[in-house]
């Protein structure tokens, strides 16, 4: 099958310690500071790398031990990792599926920065342990709640803080299912609503690491199943395969060092779907070689092209791209599309030697062939694999 390079264009427990610190946290009038430090000390300087731990096989999912020795991220210190943490525990208490989980780190990460904030402007707070000071309106702690969600202390309870949240995000109808912004807004009621797509990706990585993989899994029949999500099922990351099936010409192989994507063979008329949610940035015929726009015919191997093609922007500068279809795409430039809609059917049309789905996934914004990576561990790491053999 040939089609075109691109377009034309476990630790030691903690717990004594942790409750002990708990107690002098209780009985001082922390500051920032004072917050930072004792919950710094629980970490440890040979604490394990986080982004190693992500990225390790998926399952079985671990309950969270907020007591115990975390691993560290180069984004967050070591309080805002137990804050984290805390945050997944009380969702897995709470039997929350694990896509809940990121929505609630990213929640915490755009309110906060995984810090329990006090308020300048309500002096109760500032005498209750802290990890900082904010002054918008009356809002504290990780998710800069207001006086409705409950007391001052309660509000500066990371735990209560976190329940809350989960209450209200398990009422928005298909919450699963919808794209992290929408529901993140719905039960924040932002000012920026699109501010907290931008860290699903690190959301994802930090429930990888503490949970044995849990962002690559997706619940189907109540249980949360590892390295699934394809067929419209979005994984906890936000993710899901665009087809499925498996991967035949690989990327940039010995024999097609230009091959800046992979090809996943399916009958003609298979709906691609979006593999997150994104903006459309291109939707269009792309020229062959001899400069044609003829993509509602088959095209040949040698034509050029990509035939009838989609890119996508995701949160992150990720890039993705679906060639070769059957008819026009079904969505517009700068339209907005969700995890698993449908953008067209595949086909065989540019530089194909039949039907197939040519699949790119970029860096950075870059939609060049400098910006591509190899979109089978790309897809794995993120519980929708291509279904590749590696």
């Amino acid at each position: 099958m040939s089609d075109v390079d691109s377009p034309t264009r476990r630790r030691p427990r903690l717990g004594l310690i942790a409750a002990v610190l708990t107690g002098m946290l209780l009985l001082l009038c922390c500051t920032g500071g004072t917050a930072a430090f004792f919950l710094t000390g629980l970490g440890g300087d040979d604490a394990e790398n986080g982004d190693a731990l992500a990225g390790m096989e998926c399952g079985p999912i671990r309950a969270v031990n907020v007591a115990g020795k975390l691993p560290r991220f180069a984004e967050y210190g070591d309080s805002q990792v137990r804050n984290a943490a805390i945050i997944i525990k009380v969702g897995q208490d709470m039997g929350v599926p694990s896509r809940g989980w990121v929505i609630a780190l990213a929640t915490a990460m755009q309110e906060s920065a995984l810090r329990n904030l006090a308020n300048s402007g309500v002096p109760e707070s500032l005498a209750l342990p802290h990890e900082g000071v904010g002054a918008d309106h009356d809002s504290l702690g990780l998710f800069q709640q207001r006086p409705g969600w409950g007391s001052v202390a309660e509000r500066l309870n990371p735990a209560y803080a976190a329940r809350k949240f989960y209450e209200k995000l398990v009422k928005v109808e298909g919450w699963q299912g919808r794209p992290l912004t929408v529901v993140a807004q719905r039960v924040q009621v932002s000012a920026y609503p699109d501010a907290y797509a931008k860290h699903e990706e690190v959301a994802s990585r930090i429930v990888d690491a503490l949970a044995g993989g849990a962002a690559r899994t997706v619940e189907i029949n109540g249980k949360a199943v590892c390295n699934a999500a394809e067929r419209g099922q979005i994984a906890a990351s936000g993710w899901t395969a665009p087809i499925p099936g498996r991967v035949g010409s690989g990327f940039r192989t010995a024999s097609r060092p230009s091959h800046n994507g992979v090809d996943i063979g399916a009958a003609k008329g298979t709906e691609i779907r979006a593999a997150a949610t994104g903006r459309v940035l291109v939707s269009t015929c792309d020229e062959d070689h001899r400069g044609r726009q003829d993509c509602n015919v088959d095209g040949f191997p040698g034509k050029g092209g990509c035939g009838w093609f989609v890119d996508l922007l995701h949160a992150g500068g990720y890039i993705t791209r679906y060639c070769h279809m059957v008819v026009q795409p079904f969505v517009k430039k700068d339209q907005i599309v969700t995890a698993g809609q449908v953008i067209g059917k595949v086909g065989s049309s540019g530089n194909s030697s039949g039907p197939h789905l040519h699949f790119e996934v970029h860096l950075r914004n870059n939609r060049s062939a400098s910006g591509a990576v190899n979109p089978v561990p790309f897809m794995r790491e993120r519980g929708a694999p291509l279904r590749a053999a590696e």
